[in-house]
């Protein structure tokens, strides 16, 4: 890779960055602390793929140890450079301190593209992954934390905790050194629909904001509002999911094939059984086609959610959307020409760095089951329902009313651990949300909602620097 790219998305995040920090207070050299990249583990290692042997390239990058462990996913991608697993580590950094879970910022990738292989292939090839990791101490409950990314998910992830096992017999809390696991092998309920649930939280929030909404000329609530989705993963289809559930219109869905687009409204679902059953979205009774995947995120709307890969907005394209907000499910969707681009257009982006930090937050509260030993609820839940019903059979008795079985049968419920992990990334969201609005209107000179939310970032993390006493 040509020097003068080698950087372009890490060099991306620093421009942010530095932007950022001109706002604040700190010595100049815990900000360039903060800036770097701790640990950087390059490997190449041997994996036999049917009769031949590959090399496999692939990357651990922990970038802050501010706190402990460091956390971030591990994508399979063709695309899996140096550069991008230190970005996305460094967004990794921030995005915790935003949502104040205590970990530092991680990433990990492998490069492969994982359709060309075998299941048991693409297990030999994360087994002897992980077991580099452990061998330089890369991984572990205390350490470093992996999680599911771009190209992998809970099969991975149940491989990666199989193989740390099996090198760390008699690890008490073993079942902690990776998250994004099955239930079955110690995952938490909820942890699969939480990026997108996150995205659909966090601009919920903004969304309630008056004041915002004025500013970019929108009535409050999300019900009523047009919604573009680019991507129909995990993410943007969950994404997709909880705006359509909560009374916002998706007219279009974008993936690498192509685009489609209906002004009455799709449904994520159905389009997703259309395309596992034809292999594609294009073609979808009652919708247009766009050829150019892209030329969705062109269409008159008022949320766009990018939620496939880095760059899909940038220079070229940014004069041409048309979307009131953007909020960035995907990390780095946008280039920071585009963010200028958008600031002189008034649209209002919310940013990947703490919209998407659903995954992470929900990751946490995995890591926190692990820990203890005890599913969330499992201690509450009973004595929760017990007590509601003494509660309601008390009221009913006194009024001489009885309430109906559908009201009964919620009052009564006690909360599951999905409910109790739903409404902590519920909480996180909300609360940071509020965090960097406010650290938005506190200055006019604070250009973006990006701004804001890096300033917060930095000053979370360099009160634990201040606060370690590495910085006299």
């Amino acid at each position: 890779m040509p020097a003068a790219t080698e950087y372009k998305f890490f060099e991306a995040v620093e421009k942010s960055f530095d932007k950022a920090a001109a706002f604040t207070n700190w010595d100049k050299g815990i900000l360039e602390q903060i800036k770097q990249c701790n640990s950087v583990y390059r490997m190449n290692f041997p994996v036999k793929i049917g009769d031949q042997i590959e090399v496999i390239k692939a990357y651990r990058v922990q970038h802050s140890q501010h706190k402990s462990p460091s956390k971030g996913g591990i994508r399979f991608s063709l695309s899996v450079n140096l550069d991008e697993v230190m970005a996305l580590s460094a967004l990794m950094t921030y995005k915790c301190a935003i949502v104040n879970v205590p970990f530092g910022g991680a990433k990990g990738g492998i490069c492969i593209d994982p359709k060309k292989y075998t299941p048991y292939e693409l297990e030999k090839i994360t087994r002897r992954y992980t077991s580099e990791l452990i061998k330089k101490n890369f991984i572990g409950p205390g350490t470093d934390v992996p999680a599911p990314d771009y190209g992998t998910g809970e099969r991975e992830m149940s491989w990666i905790l199989d193989t740390y096992t099996s090198l760390r017999p008699g690890e008490v809390d073993a079942l902690a050194c990776v998250t994004g696991k099955p239930v079955s092998q110690g995952g938490v309920r909820g942890r699969r629909e939480a990026t997108g649930l996150g995205v659909y939280f966090g601009i919920r929030e903004v969304c309630s904001m008056e004041r915002l909404m004025n500013k970019i000329g929108l009535p409050t609530g999300v019900a009523g509002k047009r919604v573009i989705v680019q991507g129909l993963g995990n993410v943007g289809y969950h994404a997709a999911k909880f705006f359509r559930e909560g009374g916002a219109k998706l007219i279009a869905l974008a993936e690498y094939e192509g685009a489609i687009f209906n002004p009455e409204g799709l449904n994520e679902e159905e389009v997703f059984q259309y395309r596992k059953k034809t292999g594609s979205i294009l073609n979808y009774p009652g919708a247009k086609n766009f050829e150019q995947s892209t030329d969705a995120l062109e269409i008159e709307c008022d949320i766009l959610i990018p939620a496939a890969l880095e760059n899909v907005v940038n220079q070229e394209n940014a004069p041409r959307i048309k979307a009131k907000i953007i909020g960035e499910a995907a990390n780095g969707p946008l280039t920071p020409e585009a963010d200028e681009i958008f600031i002189q257009k008034g649209i209002l982006v919310v940013p990947d760095m703490y919209l998407n930090a659903g995954g992470v937050t929900v990751s946490y509260f995995e890591w926190l089951k692990n820990l203890s030993h005890v599913r969330h609820g499992r201690m509450e839940k009973r004595f929760t329902e017990n007590m509601n019903t003494r509660i309601l059979n008390q009221i009913e008795n006194l009024t001489g009313k009885k309430v109906s079985k559908t009201e009964k049968d919620f009052i009564l419920h006690g909360a599951d651990e999905v409910d109790i992990v739903n409404s902590g990334l519920e909480e996180t969201m909300i609360t940071a949300t509020r965090e960097i609005i406010d650290c938005w209107f506190s200055n006019d000179k604070i250009p973006d909602m990006r701004t804001a939310a890096y300033i917060v970032a930095i000053n979370k993390v360099a009160t634990s620097y201040a606060e370690l006493g590495i910085f006299p």
